[in-house]
């Protein structure tokens, strides 16, 4: 990938970095963009034994302002099949990207800085973890250009914040800031601007050196958890447990257990 392509991608210490690179436009989401995200997601699923965590950035100090609102503009001014027909399209292709990274058997990081807004906002709940700068700020915003969300907002902000909090955020389109974000439980973590980037790679570091089995596994049972009834989460459980227990790094992790010392994974 080009340093001017839409979407850069680093794999370095097992950590692989995609980069949302159109800083000039504050990283809005165009078809560009897309395709970028989808190639950025082919190589990782390439190279995933030498993978093992991801975080998802955006390069201009900012994460992502949304779709690019130009773009939406130009369509609109064609006839209304053709327009509905290239936005259905696009969005068809996003949210494949969202359902890539939520079946993705690694965790995915949302480092977040400057402006979440639009399908930034759903981009960063189909990640598994989210760390902001302390003045980022956060808005769903489509309300303001007269259309619904999309990205999966309306499943996740549900799950996430409650029904009264996600129609406070998608029926309102305040802006609010990173604290707000953490208590309402949108991100795990708000730390400054300068610590930011050391804050999201100590995570990284900590789950691409852990037992890659055991939290692919864990977070497909999480994934799944809301919409399964008890006893079929308690069977997913359980096999889950003992596929683990079959595996060198359970091993591994009871040895270590035993013997005072830190584990020592390998890959899987």
């Amino acid at each position: 990938m080009a340093s001017d392509d839409a979407v850069l991608l680093n794999i370095t210490d097992a950590v692989a970095t995609i980069t949302l690179n159109r800083p000039d436009r504050m990283n809005a989401l165009d078809q560009a963009m897309v395709a970028g995200l989808a190639a950025a997601l082919d190589k990782i699923d390439a190279n995933l034994p030498d993978i093992g965590a991801v975080i998802i950035e955006g390069s201009g100090g900012t994460f992502m302002a949304g779709g690019d609102v130009k773009f939406f503009h130009q369509v609109s001014k064609g006839p209304v099949e053709d327009a509905r027909s290239s936005i259905e399209a696009l969005i068809d292709r996003v949210h494949e990207i969202v359902l890539r990274i939520n079946a993705l058997p690694r965790p995915v990081i949302a480092k977040l800085e400057g402006a979440v807004a639009g399908f930034g906002i759903s981009l960063m709940n189909a990640c598994d973890l989210a760390i902001a700068a302390e003045e980022t700020v956060f808005t769903l915003a489509y309300i303001h250009i007269g259309t619904s969300p999309d990205g999966g907002a309306t499943h996740s902000l549900t799950r996430l914040v409650g029904m009264k909090k996600a129609k406070e955020i998608a029926l309102l389109g305040d802006r609010f800031g990173a604290d707000e974000a953490h208590d309402c439980g949108l991100i795990n973590k708000v730390v400054p601007a300068d610590l930011l980037a050391s804050a999201t790679a100590k995570y990284a570091t900590r789950l691409a050196t852990g037992p890659r089995d055991a939290i692919a596994r864990t977070k497909a049972l999480l994934n799944a958890a809301p919409e399964a009834d008890l006893q079929t989460q308690l069977k997913a459980e359980a096999k889950s447990f003992a596929d683990c227990a079959t595996s060198a790094d359970f091993r591994e992790g009871v040895t270590a257990f035993v013997e005072k010392r830190t584990p020592r994974f390998g890959k899987s």
